[in-house]
């Protein structure tokens, strides 16, 4: 009797309680929609520390090996070795590059200025262009044609880019404005990245524990290449970048070319795009070759192409080895896919995304084969078992 009493529906404010019955939607189930959904709000609410955080992310694991032997002659005091890890990369990163970009600014002004005056008032065609040997000429009707009337550049921007040159200002000048926000920019993405050095041990172990839940046969071989292609990726297309625009920026100056510093800047950006370090000393080459300085034009192109192997033969190799190397396609790939969507940032970002593909890929193609390698002795094991089983 007391049985049924207890298995009797009760009142409740709402009407009668029900017994207990099967959920629509198991528990487990709901707990990981719930915890996809959690993400997808996190990722809308805080998509703009997107791009800090994954900078961060990026120096820290390019940063990592040297981070450990800094973490190593404090004394394990991770807080002490981040905080002198960000000291160290304001002092020989970050204040070297804003040096440069300043210098880079004043020396573009003198650009603008030519381009302002010359879209006012016209140009007639210089000297060292028209006289250049079996393009010259073309070369001529076409200054003359596009830029030699007041309103040309104007009409040629708008041509090729469908803004015209007032939109252009405009815009230069907002860009110039959010000065402030680049520095937000920089200020969180170094207090991420301080986190990540202090942290970022006990992150990864985390990350490995929900991995190899997740991907149990693949995890341990795909958390030792990801760091490992990572790092190797970033620190050689930063640090041969670097040291090409450095190395023909000099170059440059020495060869007396206007600008050597935005020039040098400009060779490093291109430096990070396969072909873009030969394809700007040419051009500067030719340009010194075609206004008088023939010897200056010959020795930059010879020193560029000398330095050019050397870094191709003896540097790129040990930098950007790694576990992996990028094949031409996605690198290229990669480059431009990663500056359409992220910018600047996504020079670094795009090759990176590229390398952990094609390492993951490449993983499983050597499972494939594995398997395959194991299919013939499963197959010449199988007879043997069948006649054992038989007798």
């Amino acid at each position: 009797m007391k049985r049924a009493e207890i298995q009797k529906p009760g009142q409740r404010l709402f009407g009668l309680s029900t017994p207990l019955r099967a959920a629509v939607i198991p528990p487990l189930s709901a707990a990981r929609w719930l915890l996809v959904l959690i993400a997808a709000a996190g990722v809308y609410f805080f998509h703009g520390f997107l791009f800090p955080v994954l900078a961060a992310l990026v120096i820290a694991f390019a940063s990592w090996p040297l981070y450990r032997r800094l973490l190593a002659a404090v004394g394990g005091n991770r807080t002490i070795a981040a905080t002198l890890a960000i000291l160290f990369i304001l002092t020989f990163l970050v204040v070297p590059i804003a040096l440069a970009g300043t210098y880079a600014i004043n020396e573009l002004r003198e650009w603008v200025v030519w381009a302002i005056e010359t879209n006012r008032h016209g140009s007639a065609t210089p000297q060292w262009i028209a006289t250049m040997p079996v393009i010259g000429e073309w070369l001529n009707q076409q200054w003359t044609a596009n830029l030699g009337h007041p309103g040309g550049i104007g009409e040629l921007i708008q041509m090729v880019s469908g803004s015209n040159i007032g939109t252009i200002y405009r815009g230069a000048l907002a860009a110039g404005g959010s000065a402030f926000g680049l520095l937000l920019t920089l200020l969180f993405m170094l207090i991420a990245l301080f986190f990540a050095y202090r942290d970022g041990e006990a992150f990864a172990a985390q990350v490995d524990r929900l991995g190899e839940r997740i991907l149990p046969t693949r995890w341990e071989r795909i958390s030792r290449v990801v760091p490992a292609t990572i790092s190797s990726t970033v620190t050689g297309m930063t640090v041969i970048a670097i040291g090409e625009g450095l190395v023909l920026g000099v170059a440059y100056w020495l060869a007396g070319v206007p600008s050597p510093v935005t020039l040098g800047a400009l060779t490093g950006i291109m430096a990070l795009i396969p072909g873009g370090a030969p394809l700007s000393f040419t051009l500067v080459s030719i340009y010194l070759a075609a206004s008088g300085k023939l010897f200056a034009g010959m020795a930059l192109f010879t020193w560029g192409a000398v330095e050019l192997f050397i870094v191709d033969k003896t540097l790129r190799p040990k930098l950007v080895g790694g576990p992996i190397k990028l094949p031409f396609l996605p690198t290229f790939f990669g480059l431009i896919g990663g500056v359409k969507t992220m910018g600047f940032l996504g020079l670094f970002i795009g090759p990176v995304l590229m390398a952990l593909l094609v390492a993951i890929w490449r993983e499983w193609l050597r499972e494939v084969e594995m398997m395959d390698e194991q299919a013939p002795a499963i197959d010449e094991e199988a007879p043997e078992v069948r006649k054992i089983q038989a007798g």
